[in-house]
């Protein structure tokens, strides 16, 4: 029979945990990107979700003794970070196809800040395809830095390291292979990055920066 004392215990270690729900995305037929890459992309990022969910449980369970697995814990928080940046990740990426292709205005505050902080939005799309462009699996991320009121381009190593701490993401380009080598072998990996602007819904990145800015 388990004391009142350590029953309290116990009590008190108990995470009220709210769980991840996966989104869903109104993704219509892609420049380049086939049907069948997106299906098994979008399932990918439900696995994040799951992994999310089932790490903060282990977290939960081992938090009733910190002492002893202290260990588990460390190494189960760690993890947190990589399945959590790769649930947030694709949720940015994802909305960016959502309703079909649509052009960033040239008076909208989106683009005058890229053209403020690079000179010119093109100067700026060719360096973020350069960096898109770095070997190895990861993201292309345009941040807003809310601290210094600019935009910052950034290269993600996989799903978390690089973030940039206190940054909100506007635009999230995966670059991880299983997002475009079943349509385009590893050899495109360029036109690949041509088509995802060519798809892009520039209104739901707008959107991103509007929410921040």
């Amino acid at each position: 029979m388990i004391s009142s004392v350590l029953k309290l215990s116990l009590l008190s270690n108990k995470v009220n945990m709210k769980k991840f729900e996966p989104k869903e995305f109104n993704i219509p037929k892609l420049k380049g990107i086939s049907e069948k890459t997106t299906e098994e992309h979008l399932k990918l990022y439900e696995g994040y979700v799951k992994n999310a969910n089932l790490i903060l449980e282990h977290i939960d369970e081992f938090a009733k003794d910190t002492e002893k697995y202290a260990y588990e814990l460390g190494e189960l928080q760690r993890r947190f970070s990589f399945e959590f940046n790769g649930m947030r990740n694709h949720e940015y990426y994802f909305k960016s196809f959502e309703d079909g292709p649509k052009n960033l205005e040239e008076e909208s505050e989106l683009k005058k800040a890229i053209t403020e902080k690079f000179d010119d939005f093109d100067k700026w799309l060719s360096l973020f395809k350069t960096i898109a462009m770095t070997r190895g699996v990861g993201w292309a991320m345009l941040y807003y830095d809310p601290h210094t009121k600019q935009l910052l381009n950034q290269w993600v190593d996989e799903q978390h390291l690089g973030q940039l701490n206190g940054c909100q993401t506007i635009l999230a380009l995966d670059m991880w292979e299983h997002s475009f080598v079943y349509d385009y072998q590893p050899s495109g990996k360029k036109q690949y990055i041509e088509d995802f602007f060519e798809n892009l819904n520039w209104k739901a990145i707008e959107e991103n920066f509007k929410k921040v800015a």
